[in-house]
């Protein structure tokens, strides 16, 4: 692939991000970051099975800051309670999986903290469907549709 079609793809794919957290509600924000710690995390494993060292340190680098300057600076731990806190060391442990993971080339290390994140992401799916307002189905009013015969008259 060309350098600048590259480069019009990445500006493109930016340009979607940039578009779709403009519009995202609370919930669909937080899926995105963990969407984009999980991509993270494969990428970091495809470039350790192609041999890929830099590759590697900078997708689990991502990830990591994902974790830390996103899901785990999201977290407000007064009003979060018990929950907030068990999220935080959750997430301090999978930085902590992802850091060995790097520093002893292990991808099978990686499958954990996937887990972990894919986990936790679908349990975002789930509130964010649970707080979605059903979608509401025109009706006419029956005086619209026409005569309606139930029998004989």
């Amino acid at each position: 692939m060309s350098a600048s079609i590259q480069r019009a793809l990445s500006s493109y794919s930016a340009l979607e991000v940039e578009t779709g957290v403009a519009s995202a509600s609370p919930q669909r924000l937080i899926i995105m970051l963990y969407d984009g710690a999980l991509k993270s995390v494969f990428a970091a494993k495809a470039a350790m099975a192609r041999g890929d060292v830099a590759g590697k340190g900078e997708a689990l680098s991502k990830a990591i800051s994902i974790i830390d300057e996103g899901l785990r600076a999201a977290l407000n731990l007064e009003a979060g309670g018990e929950i907030a806190q068990n999220l935080m060391a959750l997430y301090e442990y999978i930085s902590s999986r992802l850091l060995q993971a790097n520093l002893k080339n292990d991808a099978t290390a990686l499958d954990e903290p996937a887990r972990l994140l894919s986990e936790l992401k679908g349990a975002w799916e789930l509130l964010e469907q649970r707080d979605k307002p059903a979608a509401v189905v025109p009706v006419e009013p029956l005086e619209r549709r026409g005569s309606v015969s139930l029998g004989k008259a």
